[in-house]
């Protein structure tokens, strides 16, 4: 897969030294080191509100979801040739998304979740935890909706899960709404 490069351009002028541009390609091997650490930067801010924080596990010591990332068709926001996010898709899951806290606020986590349902389609869903409002509101504003609210366990500590799911367009519903009727569609 080609690297997609795009500049980000700052109020009052192009600033490529404090924001440079990101880059999205396939995973590699030699990533590993790399998605642990945006993984164990991030995943405190995931866990703040929504699960005790010693749910904490750094990814490369939790056996099941290492097991998880490496069975996902993984792909990684680089700048220049740092790793500053990560996206994977397993079937039609979106089973991991993060970026790394110090890039926050540059359309990564938008880029790369953008890219999960390229893959995936309409048949595209996830899960996060229920008060991880920075995750929900960006699944959200993509399209995804709740289509389940649950109890679950992270790492022995209670938590309230959401599925998300993608929802077509209002527009699409409405007209699937209409054939269902037997109404013509306009």
């Amino acid at each position: 897969m080609p690297m997609i490069t795009t500049p980000r351009t700052v109020q009052g002028g192009d600033d490529q030294s404090r924001n440079p541009p990101v880059a999205i390609r396939a995973y590699r091997d030699g990533d590993w080191p790399a998605v642990c650490r945006v993984h164990d930067h991030a995943r405190p801010d995931e866990l703040s509100g929504s699960c005790d924080p010693r749910a904490f596990v750094p990814l490369a010591e939790e056996r099941s979801e290492a097991e998880s990332v490496h069975r996902s068709r993984k792909f990684v926001a680089c700048v220049g040739e740092k790793v500053v996010g990560f996206v994977g898709v397993d079937g039609t899951y979106v089973s991991w998304l993060y970026v790394d806290p110090d890039h926050y606020g540059r359309g990564i986590g938008r880029r790369l979740l953008r890219l999960a349902v390229d893959l995936i389609g309409a048949d595209a869903w996830t899960v996060c935890l229920a008060e991880n409002a920075n995750a929900r509101r960006l699944y959200e504003r993509e399209g995804f909706r709740v289509s389940e609210t649950f109890a679950a366990a992270n790492n022995g500590y209670p938590c309230t899960c959401v599925r998300l799911t993608l929802s077509p367009p209002a527009s699409v519903n409405s007209r699937v709404l209409r054939e269902q009727c037997g109404e013509e569609s306009q």
